[in-house]
C-alpha cells in the first residue's frame, strides 16, 4: 500500500510513502494473529487495506478462495459482511448524532435485512451479547464510558456474523481494568461465533494474552512470525528482541536487560534498501546483506524470520 506524495505547483506525485511493502500473511479459521510494531510501521494501514478501506497499490487479498483486490464497490458488498473492523478510538468511530440503536442497526439497513421490528430485536440481542442493557438503544455515544463505547463498536462489528474481525488497537484507549474486560469479551465471542482475528496492537503483553501467532512488523514489512509462546521465549530477529525487552515486569526488584535501539525509524518515503532495520541495529551489515535479502527462513517449525544474517545472528 503506497500513498502518493504530491508536490510542486501542479501537485503531481513526486514520490510514494511505502506504508505496507511486500507483506504476506495467512490467517486460519478461528485463529487470532497478533500484529505488533512501533507506531508508524504500517499496522493499521495493513488492517484497513485488508478490509478494503484502502485500495491496495498492488498485490492480492485472498478471502476463502475469492480475490478481493480490484473488486468494485458493488462486487465487494457481499464480502463486507464477512470482514468487519473494530477501530482504536471508540468515540471517533461512532456517529455522535445517531443513537446506539441506529448505529448498531445500520449494517442490517445497508444490507436490507429484516423488518424494522426484527432489526430492533436483533440490536437488543447484540447489546445483550456485549454486556449492555436494552435501555442503551435510545441513548447517544457521549452518554457512555470509553469501555461501553467500545462494546457498542464490537456489537456493530459482529452484527452481520462476519468470519474475520480486524481489531485495530481496540483496547489501547481504555483503562487497564477495562482492557481486560474487553479482551475477555472478544475471546468469548471468538469461541461462540468461530471468529478469526487480526489483532493489531503495540502492547506486547496484551498481544501475548490473546494471540495464537504473532507477526512483528517494521517499516512496512514483517520481520518475524511465530506462535505466541515461541516468539516470546525464543525471539530471533534483533528488532523482536528489542520490543520484548521493553515489556514492563511487575517486580520492583527486577532489573531489565533492555535493548536500546539507535536513532529513529527511517522514512517510509525513502526506506533503506534490503534490511530496513540495518540503520538502527547497532550491528555491522555486509554490503550484500543490505542490498539484497533472501526470502523468509523457517528457523523452527512455524517460526519464520527475515533472513538478515546480522539481525538474526548479531556478532557478540
Amino acid at each position: 500500500m503506497h500513498f502518493p506524495v504530491k508536490g510542486g505547483v501542479f501537485q503531481r506525485a513526486v514520490a510514494a510513502c511505502k506504508a505496507v511493502d511486500g507483506v504476506s500473511l495467512t490467517i486460519e479459521p478461528g485463529e487470532t494473529l497478533g500484529l505488533v510494531g512501533e507506531s508508524g510501521c504500517g499496522k493499521s494501514t495493513l488492517g484497513k487495506t485488508i478490509a478494503r478501506l484502502y485500495e491496495p497499490t498492488s498485490g492480492g487479498i485472498a478471502f476463502e478462495g475469492n480475490e478481493l483486490a480490484g473488486l468494485s464497490r458493488r462486487q465487494l458488498k457481499p464480502f463486507r459482511r464477512e470482514i468487519q473492523m473494530i477501530f482504536q478510538d471508540p468515540y471517533e468511530s461512532l456517529n455522535p448524532r445517531h443513537t446506539v440503536g441506529a448505529i448498531v442497526e445500520e449494517p442490517f439497513v445497508i444490507h436490507k435485512m429484516g423488518t424494522r421490528t426484527e432489526r430492533r430485536q436483533w440490536v437488543a440481542d447484540l447489546l445483550e451479547k456485549v454486556g449492555l442493557p436494552e435501555s442503551a438503544l435510545g441513548r447517544y455515544p457521549f452518554e457512555f464510558s470509553g469501555g461501553q463505547r467500545q462494546r457498542i463498536g464490537i456489537a456493530r462489528a459482529i452484527a452481520l456474523k462476519p468470519r474475520l474481525l480486524i481489531c485495530d488497537e481496540p483496547v489501547s484507549a481504555l483503562d487497564v481494568s477495562i482492557q481486560s474486560q474487553v479482551l475477555n469479551l472478544l475471546m468469548g465471542l471468538q469461541r461462540e461465533m468461530g471468529l478469526s482475528y487480526l489483532f493489531i496492537s503495540h502492547d506486547l503483553a496484551v498481544v501475548k494474552h490473546i494471540s495464537d501467532r504473532i507477526a512483528v512488523m517494521y517499516l512496512g514489512r514483517i520481520v518475524e512470525l511465530a506462535p505466541a509462546e515461541e516468539i516470546y521465549n525464543n525471539p530471533v530477529h534483533a528488532y523482536t528482541k528489542a520490543l520484548i525487552s521493553a515489556i514492563p515486569v511487575p517486580d520492583p526488584t527486577h532489573v531489565p536487560d533492555r535493548v536500546i535501539l539507535e536513532g529513529d525509524v527511517p522514512s517510509p518515503i525513502d526506506p533503506p534498501d534490503g534490511c530496513r532495520f540495518a540503520p538502527r541495529s547497532g550491528f555491522t551489515h555486509a554490503p550484500e546483506w543490505i542490498e539484497t535479502l533472501s526470502p523468509f527462513e523457517e528457523v523452527s517449525p512455524g517460526h519464520w524470520v527475515e533472513a538478515c544474517p546480522a539481525c538474526t545472528s548479531p556478532p557478540r
